[in-house]
């Protein structure tokens, strides 16, 4: 044995080096390709950094349909990892580690990614594959290694010349005809992590039976070498820029449905990007359509670091405060943010007081769903006749409300997993049913218009869909959450407002007082490291394994485990196996537990409501209360499950 593993052996045998930590950093150490992972396992061994190594060796970071997410950046930066540095402060590599995010594991990503797409395809064409990336330590340099191993490997790639939002890299999956792409972000996750997001043909996140063969080549992948292809058979690496904005911008111009509301001077806007990618769609775009735009000079910057938040996440009302305070100096009517990748859109608004206040995800999106129903049906793209053919798409997780609106309309609403992909599935499964010869040269070769006429008559008409976490979309031929084009939507629905004379609270109070109140409340443990990983599986378990039968003084009406049961949508559809579990009170409270699939936490979605009538003020207060002590009973009997 080398002194090197003698003193690993010896870490093992005293309890300070996990057994899995241990044979992972021989394994990588064995399979890497350079001296930066030999001189920080040594560095880190010898200076007894048992715990960093424990993080970063614990596991084989694992791809699954989310594709990979971890650390670019350890807790203790070694001295080889830190080199002369990077961009805006960061270390010249990343985070070395089988659990984190460096070029070990994204070789392995996208050489999986690559095998199946080449075997998806056949031997008759160069497969095409798209990557985008957005402002995180280290996305530009991952982008640009992958589009280099796609090339290595005989297919041809194209690389956006600089940022790009998650929905623009789907949108131009979809529009090239590619077979695959691919985005180097990690959304709104802290500035030390990055991920790797894969997308299929069809435009959308993988899902079955194409995760299942890309994980199998990316767990066959165990080295960083690789031998390319004959230099006659490489691939190519074309750079994209803007004229795939434009493009997008076309098609994301089509989601209004009364441009007429946007004539006569519109609301002055506040944008934030939040140091990341939405800026370079959104700000433009609402120029265009005559609104007054702000941004937040210190947040244009498109920096890694975020350094202007704690997290860049527009959820989070600390996120939105430099936007909010530019609104206070300005007199914006309105503030939106969007996270680094431009997904997820959060924004305030003023009340009739003039005070600004922050709309939840879920009375975001029920306020787009209810506006983009009612108008729909005013300019005529729904009627009596044809309206069982339109559906809202939204995630189980998501307000109740939007059954309540759907059921209003006479129209129809599915619920499933959380994850877009899933939403996009149901997509795809419209876009199927419509026949062949009724798509001419190819579905995506058709305007929206046509694409609707085909499916009203068809298939389904995809109206709206969306999730709690702050997701939305409005078209088909975007098949990820799209903060671009809930900014567009977002914009009309409050153009509508004004035009009106109602705040934007004031049309919120008007739809729960038309269809019942809902409240919503998110909470979430955080346990980070190979002791959280562990604690996280153990609690979700237990709800499982042991599920309450009392909650808050209310008996349990039904439990709904998606782990375990043959759950069907109101398709008729199977729902997938999932690690998430409801539980309904006989009060009409509700409540979910799931594990994140992205962060290091578990995450529980509470749920109350009350049937519309009587005076909304005191319902309000009632809902809320009734939520306040379901999180108090959960958070006590969570503690006695750890």
């Amino acid at each position: 044995m080398t002194p090197l593993t003698d003193l690993l052996v010896s870490a093992v045998a005293e309890g300070k080096l996990l057994e899995s930590a241990r044979t992972n950093i021989e394994n990588l150490l064995n399979g890497s390709t350079g001296e930066v992972a030999q001189k920080s396992v040594e560095e880190l061994v010898h200076s007894g950094s048992w715990e960093e190594l424990n993080d970063r060796f614990f596991k084989t970071l694992a791809f699954g349909t989310g594709g990979l997410r971890g650390r670019t950046i350890g807790r203790k930066v070694t001295a080889a990892e830190q080199g002369i540095g990077g961009p805006n402060g960061r270390p010249q590599f990343p985070c070395v580690g089988t659990a984190t995010m460096n070029y070990f594991n994204v070789n392995r990503a996208v050489r999986g990614l690559i095998e199946y797409t080449k075997k998806f395809v056949g031997a008759d064409r160069r497969p095409l594959i798209v990557f985008a990336h957005d402002t995180r330590h280290f996305s530009r340099d991952f982008a640009e290694y992958c589009a280099k191993v796609c090339a290595d490997f005989g297919c041809d790639a194209y690389l956006f010349e600089g940022p790009r939002s998650t929905p623009q890299l789907s949108f131009t999956v979809r529009e090239l005809g590619a077979d695959a792409g691919v985005v180097l972000t990690a959304s709104h996750n802290p500035p030390h992590d990055n991920g790797f997001k894969a997308y299929f043909n069809a435009g959308a996140q993988i899902v079955d039976p194409h995760a299942s063969g890309i994980i199998n080549e990316v767990n066959a992948v165990t080295s960083e070498h690789y031998t390319p292809v004959e230099e006659a058979e490489r691939g190519t690496v074309t750079i994209l820029g803007v004229d795939m904005d434009e493009r997008y911008k076309a098609r994301l111009k089509t989601l209004l449905l009364k441009p007429s509301l946007l004539e006569n001077g519109s609301a002055k806007v506040v944008v934030t990007n939040l140091h990341g990618t939405g800026g370079h769609i959104v700000v433009p775009m609402l120029k265009d359509f005559g609104f007054e735009v702000e941004t937040v000079p210190e947040q244009d910057v498109q920096d890694g670091r975020f350094p202007t938040v704690e997290s860049p996440n527009p959820e989070n009302a600390p996120a939105l405060k430099m936007g909010i305070d530019l609104a206070e100096a300005t007199g914006a009517e309105i503030v939106i943010g969007t996270d680094p990748d431009a997904d997820r859109m959060g924004v305030a608004v003023r009340d009739r007081e003039g005070k600004m206040v922050l709309l939840t995800g879920n009375q975001i999106g029920s306020l787009m769903a209810w506006y983009r129903l009612k108008t729909a049906f005013e300019i005529g793209w729904l009627t009596p006749s044809n309206r069982t053919r339109a559906v809202l798409v939204k995630t189980f997780v998501t307000t109740e409300l939007q059954h309540a609106i759907a059921d209003g309309f006479g129209v129809s609403i599915v619920d499933t997993l959380t994850g877009f992909k899933y939403i996009a599935e149901k997509l795809r499964k419209y876009e199927d049913a419509i026949p062949a010869d009724k798509k001419g040269a190819g579905y995506r070769t058709l305007s929206e218009e046509q694409t609707r006429a085909l499916r009203l008559e068809y298939s389904r008409f995809f109206v709206f869909g969306g999730e709690e976490s702050y997701g939305y979309l409005g078209s088909d031929a975007i098949r990820d959450k799209d903060a671009n084009g809930a900014a567009v939507m977002f914009a009309e629905v409050a153009a509508y407002a004004k035009s009106v004379g109602k705040t934007l609270p004031e049309l919120m109070d008007d739809i729960y007082s038309e269809f019942g109140y809902y409240l919503e409340l998110g909470k979430s443990l955080t346990l980070e490291g190979a002791d959280g990983a562990a604690k996280i599986q153990a609690l979700a378990n237990s709800y499982a394994s042991n599920p309450p039968e009392v909650v808050d003084g209310s008996a349990v009406l039904r439990v709904r485990d998606f782990s375990k049961q043959d759950l069907f949508d109101q398709e008729g559809d199977l729902i997938p196996k999932e690690k998430m579990l409801f539980v309904d009170l006989e009060d009409g409270r509700s409540f979910a537990v799931r594990p994140s699939g992205t962060e290091p936490k578990i995450k529980f979605y509470l749920f109350g409501k009350a049937a519309p009538g009587g005076d909304l003020g005191a319902t309000k207060q009632a809902v809320g209360d009734g939520l306040a002590g379901l999180w108090k009973w959960i958070e006590a009997d969570a503690a006695t499950r750890a």
